[in-house]
């Protein structure tokens, strides 16, 4: 006697294994994480994580712990609670540095942060030699910044035989005092260091704009656009989001301006230059005995936390804009 299955019990044998539904979340297992290779892909990152940790969250923790300390690095630390704060917040130096680094971020914003992107737009226009231009653009971020300073230095001499005074003489000015001035030091400092940097951000606006749709341009030219009508009705548009990024990098960098006022002027003249981070220096090692390591440190956290908070603040408040 024959005896046949039902149909119902061959088709459920001979269906294969359903498929987890889509968007449903697979619980992997560490056998899973082994089978995909995950164990070489750690030993392989292992020696960067390792030196990324001892080189960069060692001296963060480490710096967090000391400024809770009164410590020279020579005697024994003590612990102190908030006092290192509250020494920092009652210095009198302290307004002044805040408000000779946010005339420093100004004057950079306004002169310094147009310069690269018109350099950018020009250069993009150009059919001829342009990688000859780019590379112009480029030299003086491969300068050494120490190189950089001491050179503008020299042209900064305060005489009449002196650089800038001389091209300055041939139209009937000067000569200036450039850094020997309170009113001029600073701006002095700003011109040097937009020079000094405009040169990489030239390069990341040029690459911006070979992603800029030829199309939009032609649409453009045919409404009858002039050059300047292109550039804020298509360029500016297209490259918003370049814009905030090098925004916020260019005040987070500038906040942090230490190279320039240190080498050019020391701070003088009367403080003129001093900044946030010839401040933190000051009290690391302003003494050859040692310096108060707990206040350069209790500075340089609430520098980071307000850096983060207006970073933070920025990206909530762009977030609409650069989408």
């Amino acid at each position: 006697m024959t005896t046949l299955s039902s149909p119902l019990r061959a088709t459920t044998a001979d269906t294969p294994p359903s498929s987890p539904r889509p968007g449903r979340r697979v619980r992997r297992t560490p056998r899973d994480w082994l089978r995909d290779g995950g164990l070489s892909t750690l030993v392989i990152a292992l020696p960067m994580i390792l030196v990324f940790g001892v080189f960069s969250w060692f001296p963060i923790g480490r710096a967090l712990v000391m400024s809770f300390q009164q410590t020279n690095l020579v005697t024994a630390p003590e612990f102190v609670g908030l006092e290192n704060f509250v020494f920092v917040l009652s210095d009198p130096l302290l307004g002044k540095a805040v408000a000779n680094t946010l005339w420093f971020a100004l004057l950079a914003l306004v002169f310094g942060y147009p310069v690269p992107l018109a350099a950018a737009v020009l250069m993009s226009e150009v059919r001829r030699m342009r990688g000859l231009y780019s590379a112009l653009a480029y030299l003086p971020v491969v300068v050494p910044p120490v190189v950089a300073v001491l050179l503008w230095k020299f042209f900064y001499d305060a005489s009449p035989t002196g650089v800038f005074n001389t091209v300055t003489g041939w139209f009937g000015l000067g000569p200036y005092p450039w850094l020997q001035d309170a009113g001029t030091a600073m701006p002095s400092l700003v011109l040097e260091a937009t020079w000094a940097a405009a040169g990489g951000t030239v390069i990341i606006y040029l690459a911006a704009l070979v992603g800029v749709r030829t199309e939009l341009y032609e649409a453009a030219e045919v409404d009858g656009a002039g050059v300047w009508r292109k550039v804020w009705h298509v360029t500016l548009p297209q490259l918003r989001g370049v814009l905030f990024i090098t925004l916020i990098l260019q005040v987070i960098g500038t906040s942090q301006v230490f190279l320039e006022p240190f080498l050019f002027t020391g701070g003088g003249p009367n403080n003129a230059t001093l900044t946030v981070l010839m401040l933190i220096y000051d009290y690391a090692f302003g003494s050859s005995l040692g310096g108060n390591y707990g206040a350069a440190t209790a500075l340089s956290l609430m520098l980071a936390a307000v850096l983060a908070v207006l970073s933070a603040v920025y990206f909530r408040v762009t977030r609409p804009w650069s989408s």
